[in-house]
């Protein structure tokens, strides 16, 4: 009998597998990244991807199959992180059985965010956080500063005692310790420091991240338990590694921060909640805090007229209707093309906007450099912003400032007219909340509006 080859030869870079060694691999075309990989006992080098998953089976039996209505619903049940806006951008609180992906820039506040979620979720079942970047000392320097240790989560006795601190990134550890103390929620810091001797021994490979990634999420698909893991990001601002990362988890969050102490965080994925809220935070001595009211961070307080340039929109970001003022200046152009300076809402959408108004208004903007700003530093998406903009721009260009406790919402076409906005009562309703008695407004909403009774002097317009 033929006797089975005990290695394989294994890519280095992407994962792809060889029963013979090749100078450049011909998945990813590196060139001498095959390396000589010992063959598991899990029946053959590759086959450690295809189980997992919810009623997965890992022993390597037949895998079973049920009838939908004999699972049990409380498998799909959340656990509340015990920080309302973190709950926010998940959709309700952590499920269960699922995986968190949490990106953002050095510094930023992901490691604190894990800490405090720990530390405040309401579940009596213990907490393993996972760190390969720092030491158990460190983060219980943390902890002591941030005054986690003398706060208490609901029904859920010692917090200290609850919480397990590992320091590691070998997987074989991760996975025994797993096993052992079957935590139901685990956090991971980070996912490029995971390894594993058979995806190779250096971490923060693609393989390496694919491989390690995979088992963590597997096993939580198979225990009543929930995973997030920490990632880095590139300069570009994208998650690092294998997109195929972001596919795997259920959740990718992205952290973002402003020039002040706000903190943004939005989900770019979500297969149990919507990609459209948004949490707000603030960084101080005990960490990171919710925001309360987001005026103060948005709206600039002033005495008397506004500057020229200066509009207040009314925005969408999720279930809540934010007020923040759109800041624009124009300046003849220092060369032959004219240029756009926008990295809070989308420069495309201000050129559109601008070419919107030169058009159907006359208005010169073409040998003029813009500039467009947000203040606190929110990232704006909406359309619903659009009518605001607009304003703010013609008002930069021509110098005539807009009136005082004026509010604006509304999308603006290419054909010059203003098209209906999502939610208008509720915008109407937060600018009279925070002291506002104007509100410019596309036509068609008017019919929705009429029966709320407003301190608010509403004006509609369609061209």
């Amino acid at each position: 009998m033929k006797k089975q080859k005990s290695f394989i030869y294994r890519c280095s870079a992407c994962g792809h597998e060889e029963p013979k060694w090749l100078g450049r691999c011909p998945e990813c075309g590196e060139w001498n990244t095959l390396i000589e990989t010992a063959v598991t006992g899990r029946g053959g080098p590759g086959q450690g991807a295809s189980h997992g998953g919810a009623g997965g089976n890992r022993s390597g039996g037949i895998p079973q199959s049920f009838p939908l209505s004999s699972i049990d619903p409380e498998e799909g049940s959340r656990i509340n992180s015990g920080i309302p806006e973190l709950d926010r951008v998940l959709g309700g609180g952590i499920m269960k059985r699922s995986a968190i992906l949490v990106g953002g820039e050095p510094g930023i506040g992901k490691s604190t965010l894990l800490l405090q979620a720990a530390a405040a979720a309401e579940t009596k079942g213990r907490i393993l956080y996972i760190s390969g970047e720092e030491s158990a000392g460190q983060i219980r320097m943390r902890a002591d500063r941030l005054g986690l240790l003398e706060k208490s989560a609901k029904g859920s006795g010692s917090l200290g005692e609850r919480i397990e601190i590992c320091c590691s990134g070998r997987l074989e550890d991760i996975t025994a310790l797993l096993e052992s103390v079957k935590p139901v929620l685990i956090m991971v810091d980070s996912a490029q420091t995971l390894f594993t001797a058979e995806a190779g021994m250096v971490p923060g490979t693609v393989n390496q991240m694919k491989y390690c990634s995979f088992e963590l999420i597997s096993w939580v698909k198979e225990h009543d338990a929930a995973l997030f893991l920490v990632a880095h990001v590139t300069k570009e601002g994208i998650i690092s590694g294998p997109k195929t990362l972001e596919h795997m988890v259920d959740t990718v969050l992205y952290f973002e921060q402003n020039e002040g102490d706000s903190r943004f965080l939005r989900a770019a994925k979500n297969r149990f909640g919507s990609v459209d809220e948004i949490g707000i935070f603030t960084m101080g001595e005990k960490g990171l805090s919710a925001v309360e009211d987001t005026s103060l961070l948005f709206l600039v307080r002033r005495e008397g007229d506004l500057p020229a340039g200066v509009a207040t929109a009314a925005v969408l970001e999720g279930s809540r209707t934010l007020l923040v003022e759109i800041q624009a200046l124009t300046v003849p152009a220092k060369g032959a093309m004219s240029r756009v300076f926008s990295d809070r809402i989308d420069s495309a959408r201000v050129s559109r906007v601008a070419a919107a108004l030169e058009k159907h208004l006359g208005l010169r903007l073409s040998d003029q450099d813009l500039y467009v700003n947000v203040a606190g530093g929110i990232r704006i998406n909406e359309v619903g912003v659009e009518l605001a903009l607009g304003c703010a721009i013609y008002s930069a260009r021509t110098g005539l400032p807009l009136p005082a406790g004026l509010v604006i919402a509304g999308e603006l076409s290419l054909t010059g007219e203003i098209r209906p906005v999502r939610r208008l009562a509720g915008r109407i309703k937060t600018a009279r909340g925070l002291g506002f008695d104007r509100f410019i407004g596309p036509e068609e909403g008017a019919e929705a509006v009429k029966d709320i009774k407003s301190a608010v002097r509403l004006i509609f317009v369609a061209k």
